[in-house]
């Protein structure tokens, strides 16, 4: 059987997640063997895509991805200011990726976005996308349960094209972690040629302007400055730039990149100054 990781913005409430597991759990052959994994994103769907591409990024570097499902629910419905009937949302699509790693849920705005590249084959699973205020519960669980146990086969979903997947254009806070380090979608490969180490960049987040110095990695500025650098999320040869101050959070207010940008969201824009 293979291993369930559910990205969505319900994570946090734990009942939810109970729920779900409970689901998945009843729509399986063998439930004693099932292995089901949390992770928390919030209502923005640059937030989820950037949470699913680094759970994919790892799990092909280290895991097993043809023993993988991912299983991803943020659709805040933004696409519409007006009453919705049968809390209808995204169409619910199933992507196969190179690796192997089956993904599944809405696709709604930019969820699957970053891992376009990395899909072989993209499917909709009609019916789907209305019908229930707890579709993760009541509809998504027992296609997500029938994924680990490779029943892929005995499904009744129809091919789509790519097209269907939106790209992005600009650039966002993908992630805000724990210690406050803001984790953009920016890549190495965008910073090249443009800026070299020790320059300082003009950064715009959240209707907040700052000079930050390009440096190699966090530590290679000095303690208290507000640095932008290669950080641990992305490819190995280009990963994402990463926003935040080296602190020893020793200090009597120990600030990091969260705090000289007011507190902004992942899915917020990150504007640069190229040269």
């Amino acid at each position: 059987m293979k291993k369930l990781i559910v990205v969505a913005d319900w994570v946090e409430d734990s009942l939810t997640c109970q729920e779900v597991n409970s689901a998945v759990s009843g729509f399986l052959k063998d439930s004693s063997q099932a292995r089901i994994t949390f992770i928390s994103s919030t209502p923005s769907t640059i937030h989820t895509s950037y949470l699913i591409s680094q759970i994919v990024e790892v799990e092909e570097r280290y895991g097993r991805p043809l023993e993988t499902v991912i299983f991803e629910n943020t659709d805040p419905r933004i696409q519409t200011t007006t009453s919705i009937e049968k809390a209808k949302g995204a169409e619910f699509i199933i992507v196969r990726l190179k690796s192997g790693i089956y993904i599944c849920g809405p696709n709604a705005g930019y969820d699957f976005t970053f891992i376009k590249k990395k899909i072989d084959e993209a499917y909709v699973y009609k019916g789907l996308d209305k019908g229930s205020q707890f579709r993760s519960r009541d509809l998504y669980a027992r296609v997500s349960a029938h994924l680990m146990d490779t029943m892929e086969d005995e499904m009744e979903f129809e091919e789509i094209s790519l097209n269907e997947i939106p790209e992005v254009q600009e650039h966002y806070i993908g992630h805000i972690d724990n210690y406050g380090n803001i984790k953009t979608t920016i890549s190495l490969d965008d910073f090249k040629g443009k800026f070299e180490h020790g320059e300082m960049v003009e950064v715009s987040i959240n209707d907040t302007k700052k000079k930050v110095k390009y440096v190699s990695n966090l530590f290679g500025g000095t303690p208290g400055e507000l640095v932008m650098y290669p950080g641990s999320s992305g490819k190995r040869d280009n990963p994402f730039l990463e926003i935040s101050i080296w602190r020893h959070f020793t200090e009597k207010t120990p600030t990091t990149g969260v705090h000289e940008f007011n507190h902004p969201r992942p899915g917020m824009k990150v504007e640069i100054v190229f040269k």
